[in-house]
C-alpha cells in the first residue's frame, strides 16, 4: 500500500438508539414519589417521579416505565406527554413597575395627573 491509494472505506457499527433510563433511587420525605436518576440524551438527570393525579396539573413530563430485566428498580422511559413551557410574554424594552412606592415618587418629582394636565394647558 502506498500513499498514491485513496483511503479505504470502513464499515463502522450505527450509532446506538439514545436510551432514556430511569433508576428509582429511594422514596421523598415528603408526599408520595421517589427520587430517580436519569441517563438520556448522553446526560444524567437527578428528579422526582411523581404518581399522576386526575384534576391536578402536571409539572414536568408524563412519562411510561418498563422494568428491565437487569435490576428491579431500572426502568426504560418512554414519554407519553412531554413537558408543557409557559408561553413567554412578548415585550420590548425594561420591565413596568408600578408600586405604590413607585407612583409616590413619580408623583412627587413629576406631580399628578391634574398637575400636568394645568401644565400642559
Amino acid at each position: 500500500m502506498g500513499n498514491d491509494e485513496p483511503p479505504q472505506k470502513r464499515d463502522t457499527p450505527a450509532p446506538t438508539p439514545t436510551q432514556d433510563v430511569v433508576f428509582i433511587h429511594s422514596p421523598v420525605e415528603h408526599g408520595e414519589g421517589f427520587r430517580v436518576i436519569r441517563s438520556r440524551e448522553d446526560r444524567i438527570e437527578i428528579g422526582e417521579l411523581r404518581p399522576a393525579e386526575h384534576g391536578r396539573p402536571l409539572n414536568g413530563e408524563l412519562v411510561k416505565l418498563t422494568q428491565r430485566t437487569e435490576h428491579a428498580r431500572l426502568f426504560d422511559v418512554e414519554v407519553v406527554l412531554p413537558a408543557q413551557r409557559a408561553p413567554e410574554a412578548q415585550r420590548s424594552g425594561p420591565a413596568q413597575v408600578a408600586t405604590d412606592t413607585y407612583r409616590s415618587n413619580w408623583e412627587a418629582i413629576f406631580g399628578g395627573r391634574e398637575e400636568n394636565k394645568k401644565l400642559s394647558n
